[in-house]
């Protein structure tokens, strides 16, 4: 029988996405609720107008559906998350999947209570295909094994489409809770590591003086017993660049390095998912449009099976608990 999936929140455009993709795999959208009429609603609707409008959030939570996509107001992500738990949904949150220490362990003791699952959509993995690749690569030695990873997180500020809460520090948790949690996800991931020791964070307001509560820049240094990395993400992208931002990762190993041009590949090939893999037999560009994303499709096995083939519960649990330290220490200073 065909899984289903219910929309709470709609607050960020990356619900598109989420829905998408997963109904690309078969899972069925048994309507959505979201808080008022956000500014992604219309592109929801134009989307998959023929997913229904849920009109209170009981209703929501009293579907029956497997799965809940949420993607609501950051800071509101954790009470939507447990809540959708206690009615017997596992969750696939937008990233941040919350905002606070307190909220993380909420989250901890409902996953504990009632053995459903947490997955945080980190997307710039899950939904790049240039990820998968570097991931195939990676698990087959091409370059050794990974000691460094240098990921970058630009961002496109699109000041009019950004809701009041985009501004506030306590609603959408920090550049580094929210923009910064990708690029420790791929650092845990690509060096095989369990967790890591923040050694160096800093976030600051450079072009936005009028906006106090907005972080544009932010920067992370982090080390395990398998390697080191670092991050710097921003909403500093100038208008010329053809898309939201130049997101990159290098991927350094002992014998070889990989660097993904994820969404774009300024000065050369067209489109998107471009990587470069230089090792001691080759140096070339390859064209990873075509490594699939599997993270959804194991996500709805694991939701079958009780498994944890899309990413462990660990790991999500880590990747936050990292990047709300990272803020923590970033702020303190």
């Amino acid at each position: 029988m065909s899984l289903t999936c219910v929309a709470l929140g709609l607050d960020h455009r990356h619900i598109y996405g989420m829905t998408e993709n997963m109904r690309k795999i078969g899972m069925d959208c048994v309507g959505y609720w979201t808080q008022g009429d956000p500014e992604t609603l219309a592109g929801y609707v134009k989307r998959f107008p023929d997913i229904p409008r849920l009109a209170r959030l009981e209703d929501a939570l009293n579907c029956g559906a497997d799965l809940a996509l949420i993607s609501a107001i950051p800071a509101d992500r954790a009470a939507l998350t447990v809540r959708a738990m206690q009615h017997g949904m596992d969750v696939m949150s937008d990233k941040p999947g919350c905002t606070t220490f307190e909220q993380l362990d909420d989250i901890k003791r409902t996953v504990a209570d009632t053995s459903r699952i947490w997955s945080v959509n980190f997307s710039e993995r899950f939904e790049t295909p240039v990820s998968t690749r570097a991931t195939e690569l990676v698990k087959a030695g091409s370059i050794g094994s990974v000691i460094q990873t240098v990921g970058l997180g630009p961002h496109r500020l699109n000041r009019a489409t950004r809701p009041e809460w985009f501004f506030q520090r306590d609603r959408y948790g920090g550049i580094l809770t929210d923009i910064a949690s990708h690029q420790i996800d791929q650092f845990l991931h690509y060096t095989g590591s369990e967790t890591a020791e923040i050694t160096n964070a800093y976030v600051a307001n450079y072009a936005n003086p009028n906006d106090p509560g907005l972080q544009d820049f932010g920067e992370v240094n982090l080390c395990s017993e398998n390697g080191t990395g670092y991050i710097r993400v921003d909403w500093l992208t100038p208008d010329a660049l053809p898309n939201w931002g130049d997101g990159r990762l290098t991927i350094l190993g002992t014998e070889g390095y990989i660097e993904l041009r994820k969404y774009v590949d300024v000065g050369g090939a067209s489109g998107t998912d471009h990587l470069i893999l230089v090792n001691g037999e080759t140096c070339q560009k390859i064209d990873a449009t075509d490594a699939g994303l599997p993270y959804f499709a194991r996500l709805v096995d694991d939701i079958r099976n009780r498994t944890e083939t899309a990413m462990t519960q660990t790991h999500c649990f880590t990747v936050m608990e990292l990047a709300l330290r990272a803020q923590e220490l970033a702020e303190r200073r």
